[in-house]
């Protein structure tokens, strides 16, 4: 599989998430206030909730409905209920072309 576009990144707002699905694969889309672009699973491995619909604040994604945040680096949840990381997908970006291969996950120490 090779990387998709899947947003250009004018659809981004600073600190706040996107939700795309690339081949069946929900991702959850952020531009940092640093202005990086970081793709991580969408789904709360809490439970069956949408993380775009979460809270962005510096490099994490907070579920909104339990409050376990992501670090958007790592998909590693910072506190509990979540203890279950989130898969972290490389990002491309090609102009103003988002793209993400949903088959490739960052190796994360």
């Amino acid at each position: 599989m090779t990387a998709q576009k899947v947003l250009s990144l004018s659809d981004l707002e600073q600190d706040a998430a996107v939700r795309v699905e690339v081949d069946g694969v929900p991702i959850a889309v952020v531009l940092d206030s640093n202005g990086e672009v970081h793709a991580i699973g969408d789904t709360c491995t809490h439970g069956d909730i949408s993380l775009a619909d979460g809270f962005v604040e510096g490099e994490t994604l907070e579920c909104w409905a339990h409050g376990s945040a992501f670090s958007l680096i790592t998909g590693r949840p910072l506190n509990l209920p979540a203890y279950e990381p989130v898969p972290v997908y490389e990002v491309t970006i090609d102009g103003d072309d988002v793209l993400i291969d949903p088959a490739v996950t960052k190796e994360v120490n």
